[in-house]
C-alpha cells in the first residue's frame, strides 16, 4: 500500500485555526465571561419561547430558503425580500462570499485590525489576503485604496470594527466605494450595527441599494442573543445574492435557528433595552479604566480595546490576574495587537467586578 496520504490544497495548512474566546478562567469556574461579544441580555423571552414551541418539530427539515425568516426580516427592516439571504451565521456568509468570488490568484483586501475570518476565508480559498494600515486604530479609507490592485476582487469592511470597536461615517464609507473599480465586491459587515447611534453611522443598506457590488452582512449573534443558533443574513444586489444561494448549502439554516430568529427580530424593545444597557455602561467602563492610566478606544460597540502600554504591566500578565479570578476577557494578539485586552459588556456586577479586579492589578 502506498504511504502517501490525501493532499489538501495548497496554502490549507498555512492556515492558523480560528480560536474564539475562552469560557473558563484558571479555576475552571467563570464568574463573567467577557471574551465573545456575547450580550449580558441573553435572548429576548420571545425568542425563547419560539425556540420550545418548536421542539416537537424536529424531526422535519427546515425550510431551505430561510422564506418565513427572511420576510421577518425585511418587514422589520424594509428590505426586498428578493435580495436578502441566512446564513449559518454571518461568518458563513463572509466565507460564501469568498469562495464565490476569490480564488488563486486574487487579493482579498481590509484593514489591519479586521475580522479574523476575512484572512481565512481568503486563504481557504487560495486568495492572498492583503491588509491596510490603519490610523488610530481606526480604518483608513486612504490605505485601503492605495492598497488596491489589479488582482483584488473582494474588500471586506467591518464597520464598526472588531476588534477596536471604532468606525467610519457614512460618507468615508461612500467615499471608499466610490474610489473602487466596478468589479470589486465591497463587503460591509455590520455585525454590532444595532449597537451604533451615531448620526453619521449608516449600516450599509443604502449604498447596497443603490449600487451593484456592494452587499451588507449582519447577525443574530450579538444584540438579539443567538450565538448559540449560528444565524446571520445578508442584504444585497439581487445577481450576488443569486450566486450564494448557488453555493449554499441546501439546509443552510436550521429550524431552530429560523424559529427563534423570526420571534427575535421582531422583539425591537428587546433590542431597545440591550442599547440602553449598552449606552450606560459604555461611557462608565472608558472613563474609569482610562482613569487607571490605561489607553481604551472610543468604543460604538458592545465591547472596548484595553492598551496596557505604558501602564508597565503586560496584557498577557493581566489577562492570567483576570482569569485567575474567574473574569474572561479577551487576549488580541492574533489581531496584531498584543498590549492590548477586549472586554466585552457584562452585566452590571461584571463589570464592576473587573474594574475592581484591574485597579488591584495595575496597584500590585
Amino acid at each position: 500500500m502506498s504511504s502517501l496520504l490525501p493532499t489538501p490544497k495548497p496554502g490549507i495548512l498555512d492556515i492558523t485555526p480560528y480560536v474564539g474566546g475562552k469560557s473558563t478562567g484558571g479555576s475552571g469556574q467563570t464568574v463573567a465571561k467577557l471574551s465573545s461579544n456575547e450580550t449580558p441580555l441573553g435572548a429576548s423571552t420571545k425568542a425563547k419561547t419560539a425556540l420550545k414551541e418548536m421542539a416537537d418539530k424536529l424531526h422535519l427539515y427546515p425550510d431551505g430558503g430561510s422564506t418565513a425568516l427572511i420576510e421577518a426580516i425585511a418587514e422589520v427592516h424594509k428590505l426586498p425580500t428578493d435580495r436578502l439571504i441566512c446564513g449559518n451565521g454571518s461568518d458563513e456568509l463572509l466565507s460564501l462570499i469568498t469562495n464565490a468570488y476569490a480564488g488563486p490568484g486574487d487579493e482579498v483586501l481590509f484593514s489591519q485590525h479586521g475580522f479574523l475570518v476575512y484572512e481565512l476565508a481568503a486563504m481557504a480559498n487560495g486568495a492572498t489576503p492583503v491588509k491596510a494600515p490603519e490610523q488610530n486604530l481606526t480604518t483608513d479609507v486612504d490605505a485601503l485604496l492605495a492598497a488596491v490592485t489589479d488582482r483584488t476582487k473582494i474588500l471586506f469592511l467591518a464597520n464598526p470594527n472588531n476588534p477596536t470597536g471604532t468606525y467610519i461615517s457614512a460618507d468615508e464609507v461612500a467615499r471608499l466605494h466610490a474610489g473602487l473599480r466596478s468589479d470589486i465586491l465591497l463587503v460591509l459587515d455590520a455585525a454590532y450595527a444595532e449597537y451604533v447611534r451615531k448620526p453619521d453611522y449608516e449600516s450599509g443598506a443604502k449604498l447596497v441599494a443603490e449600487n451593484d457590488n456592494v452587499i451588507m452582512t449582519r447577525t443574530f449573534s450579538k444584540i438579539y442573543g443567538l450565538s448559540a443558533l449560528r444565524l446571520g443574513w445578508a442584504y444585497g444586489p439581487s445577481h450576488v445574492i443569486d450566486v450564494l444561494h448557488r453555493v449554499r448549502g441546501p439546509f443552510n439554516v436550521n429550524a431552530a435557528a429560523h424559529a427563534a430568529g423570526i420571534a427575535a427580530v421582531k422583539d425591537q424593545e428587546f433590542v431597545e433595552a440591550a442599547v440602553a444597557h449598552n449606552d450606560k455602561w459604555i461611557p462608565i467602563l472608558t472613563q474609569s479604566l482610562r482613569g487607571m492610566g490605561l489607553g481604551v478606544t472610543d468604543s460604538v460597540g458592545n465591547f472596548i480595546l484595553i492598551d496596557f502600554a505604558g501602564t508597565g504591566k503586560e496584557a498577557s500578565a493581566a489577562d492570567q490576574y483576570l482569569s485567575d479570578r474567574g473574569l474572561i476577557l479577551r487576549s488580541v494578539a492574533s489581531y496584531g495587537l498584543p498590549t492590548c485586552l477586549r472586554m466585552s459588556v457584562g452585566t452590571d456586577d461584571e463589570n464592576r467586578a473587573v474594574i475592581d479586579c484591574l485597579k488591584e492589578f495595575l496597584e500590585a
